[in-house]
């Protein structure tokens, strides 16, 4: 397995989404990617961060980005989590973790008390030829989409 390296080429991925769609890296190249990885579908702080990339779905529309939203649940618990919250935005099922790996997300986490393998909080930006330009691990919430944005405007710059 490949793993993605900042400056570098992605290696090619497909993955099943919301919508009834398959996501293609190559289907992705001309655009901006923001590929957000999440531990799970209807937590508050994957809620929440769902929540600020779909609130500032028009700025990133504006700046030729594509929002991608990636966790282990399934399509069919993507589409009830993307409806109830209105996201405008389509959420790849990685339950194999073929696109964890390819990203290095899958961690060793403790979870009250007892250590347990899951997603680390994770935002990648890729530019226009699908080169990792950015990488944020361990993200925390709060003004993590203004920082995802300011990148991009930078990068644009």
């Amino acid at each position: 397995m490949t793993i993605a390296i900042p400056g570098e080429l992605v290696p090619p991925f497909e993955g099943a989404a919301t919508g009834n769609t398959t996501i293609k890296s190559t289907d992705l190249l001309g655009k901006y990617v923001v590929l957000y990885f999440y531990p799970k579908d209807n937590t508050p702080g994957c809620t929440l961060e769902g929540q600020a990339f779909r609130d500032h779905i028009s700025d990133f529309d504006k700046l030729n980005t594509v929002i991608l939203g990636v966790s282990r649940d399934s399509v069919k618990m993507h589409e009830g989590f993307k409806y109830k919250q209105a996201f405008p935005f389509e959420l790849i099922s990685d339950p194999d973790e073929t696109l964890c790996s390819v990203f290095d997300v899958i961690k060793m986490k403790s979870m009250y008390g007892k250590q347990v393998r899951g997603i680390e909080r994770s935002t990648f930006l890729l530019d226009k030829e699908g080169r990792l330009v950015r990488e944020w691990r361990k993200v925390k919430v709060k003004g993590h989409v203004e920082e995802v944005l300011d990148a991009i405007t930078q990068l644009k710059a």
